[in-house]
């Protein structure tokens, strides 16, 4: 079980975790709830259906990384259409999408980070040192959504777009300054692996 997700009896997956690797993944999924932010208005509407029909932004974000986590929904091959009509076209209708959509996007990745942090907060107060994280089905999802969220977070800092820029990242020196993220990714990944398979029928 170190180091991978296996298949609990019933459902769900469990890992076992020591201090260090639950404090990389709790910092990790605290960090990207402050990057994606507050939900609309900051706090809790006074009008829950004004809030329900609150429109999001319309245009995609600049930071990289939000970039990477909510794409434009419409758009030809690497983005690119095949005339300035089409490119304009495509453009509007992401927009509009855009507006619709990102703040319920939001919502949910902000939701799934904070069900890792609690699974976290919960596993270090019962127990010293090291521990089994035991998720239901339902947290299994969870977790892997989350998984899924921080290696896209990380990969696009790392610049990491295809196959050959991950065995790129295998072959870099010990000194170099990116090593530490770079482990971190492969590790998530390896665990995002793992975490898959349990849940497969």
């Amino acid at each position: 079980m170190p180091g991978h997700f296996e298949p609990l009896p019933g459902g769900g997956a469990a890992v076992a975790l020591d201090e260090v690797e639950i404090s990389i993944i709790r910092s990790l999924a605290v960090q990207l709830l402050e990057l994606i932010g507050p939900g609309p208005g900051g706090d809790v509407s006074d009008d829950p259906l004004a809030e329900l029909f609150a429109e999001g932004p319309s245009e995609p974000p600049s930071d990289p990384v939000l970039k990477r986590l909510f794409p434009d929904a419409y758009s030809g091959p690497d983005g690119e259409a095949g005339s300035p009509e089409q490119a304009e076209e495509q453009r509007a209708y992401s927009s509009e999408f855009r507006r619709f959509t990102e703040n319920d996007l939001r919502a949910g990745k902000r939701e799934t980070a904070l069900a890792v942090i609690h699974s976290l907060d919960a596993l270090a107060a019962a127990g010293k040192g090291g521990a089994v994280l035991k998720l239901t089905p339902g947290e299994s999802k969870q977790w892997l959504t989350a998984l899924n969220d921080l290696r896209l977070a990380i990969g696009s800092r790392l610049d990491v777009v295809d196959e050959e820029d991950t065995d790129i990242l295998y072959r870099l020196p010990d000194e170099d300054p990116r090593k530490p993220m770079v482990m971190a990714y492969l590790w998530l990944g390896g665990l995002q692996e793992t975490l898959v398979e349990t849940l497969m029928p």
